[in-house]
């Protein structure tokens, strides 16, 4: 196969020490073979393709690539940064509940549950009562549950990550 990591990575890093200077050539100073062009421009423009550098390759009419230099974007330099630099920050998702929110899927649990109706309502009637920090105290109990409980969630995990990779 044409793609090669250690390439990769070579053309990355010498793109991200010239990243304030102009475009740069990152084919070798040197006659390159038919093999040898291929592997790097394959390489680059799967790079491209991941959006890592702007690889400055254009075709030609001729069918031949052609070059204006490469540079490295900044989400290349942040695959180079070890904290995944500030496409990490900025990707980080934050997820909040509303308390009817809460409440809904806790009454929806109690709902579903084997308890005899007259408890249920009672479980009802008493998570309606409940207020902000109540609410969220409930849940920090409910989460610790559901960690403590971890090894028989992975099985659930792993089922629903296959029927996503397919």
């Amino acid at each position: 196969m044409k793609l090669d990591r250690a390439l990769q990575r070579e053309i990355l890093e010498f793109l991200a020490d010239h990243y304030a200077g102009d475009r740069q050539d990152v084919f070798p100073q040197r006659e390159l073979t038919a093999e040898e062009d291929d592997k790097y421009t394959t390489n680059l423009l799967y790079l491209e393709a991941h959006g890592l550098v702007d690889s400055g390759l254009e075709k030609g009419v001729d069918g031949h690539w052609s070059s204006a230099g490469a540079r490295i974007t900044a989400r290349g330099l942040d695959f180079l940064a070890d904290d995944g630099g500030l496409t990490a920050i900025l990707g980080t998702v934050t997820v909040r509940f509303h308390d009817d929110t809460i409440r809904e899927l806790i009454a929806m649990r109690i709902e579903q549950s084997g308890l005899p109706a007259d408890e249920k309502t009672g479980l009802l009637n008493q998570l309606k009562a409940l207020r902000g920090e109540s609410i969220k105290h409930l849940t920090m109990k409910l989460l610790d549950t559901g960690l403590e409980h971890a090894p028989k969630a992975l099985p659930v995990i792993q089922n629903f990550l296959e029927t996503l990779a397919r």
